[in-house]
């Protein structure tokens, strides 16, 4: 499945609301291939009861609710949490089981209702901000809310060399300064969904990896669906942020065809751990 192209006209640093409605309209979509691998893996549907970590603004527990799930989710942006309950609660009632909140997931779980079967991580770059052990933290807690035996789904990337977007997230690095290096991005490692499942006591189950090309109407668009992930904040508080904006879209240069669109072919891994 392609990644839906995008037509936007601004080049800045958005401001923090933009940068949400960013991350909703044009990047989120990019691991839309990554939801439909798994939910067709674990045979989402009616049975489902599934809790999302790092729920963004809602599209992967939109995605599970249309096949019939029963989908809660939590996330640190309060501004992208907005954005999930206009998405899923129209009317600002859980009435069908959905629950959205920001925190840990015991502030989505009901105590009277059953636990949850299905847990996921899918944003590679959730608590960005943190480190493995705050991830680590919040994958145990939410296994504690589970049934025993569900499946937890973590993601991340692929092999650096298969990630045409690595590129432009290592311009993030090197611009970030040293003391913030929890927030920085950093290459994934070819253990690290396992050792992320190990330290919060989960039993590895198998994996997989699925192409994410993230392709933009513009640069314009490809700055902007990049800048909404998190992955530059550290460097924006290191650097002036029109430098951050300059060097990314020096980085995505190679990637911009003779159409105008930019198109980057990625692929992401993920592993399905056992409570």
């Amino acid at each position: 499945m392609t990644s839906t192209l995008v037509r936007r006209h601004r080049q800045d640093f958005p401001a923090p609301q933009e940068r949400a409605r960013d991350w909703a309209e044009i990047q989120e979509r990019m691991l839309v291939p990554l939801y439909e691998a798994v939910y067709e893996r674990l045979e989402v549907g009616s049975a489902t009861r599934l809790l999302s970590l790092g729920c963004g603004s809602g599209l992967a527990l939109l995605m599970a609710a249309a096949r019939g799930a029963t989908v809660s989710g939590v996330d640190p942006d309060d501004r992208r949490l907005e954005l999930a309950r206009r998405r899923l609660l129209p009317e600002r009632t859980p009435a069908d089981g959905t629950r959205l909140g920001h925190g840990g997931p015991g502030c989505v779980t009901d105590p009277s209702g059953a636990a949850f079967n299905v847990v996921t991580a899918f944003d590679p770059l959730y608590c960005a901000g943190g480190s493995a052990r705050t991830m680590s933290t919040a994958l145990a807690e939410a296994a504690a809310c589970a049934e025993r035996g569900s499946p937890v789904v973590l993601a991340g990337w692929g092999p650096q060399e298969r990630c045409a977007t690595s590129g432009a997230l290592r311009v993030a690095a090197r611009l970030a300064d040293p003391m913030c290096a929890p927030a920085r991005w950093r290459p994934s490692g070819r253990d690290d969904l396992e050792n992320l499942a190990r330290k919060a006591g989960l039993r590895p189950d198998g994996s997989g990896r699925v192409a994410c090309p993230f392709g933009y109407a513009d640069m314009d668009c490809a700055v902007r669906g990049l800048l909404s992930t998190g992955a530059f904040d550290a460097a924006a508080r290191a650097t002036d942020q029109a430098q951050v904006v300059k060097e990314l879209t020096e980085a995505l240069h190679p990637y911009l065809r003779e159409d105008g669109t930019v198109w980057m072919p990625n692929v992401f891994r993920y592993l399905i751990a056992l409570v």
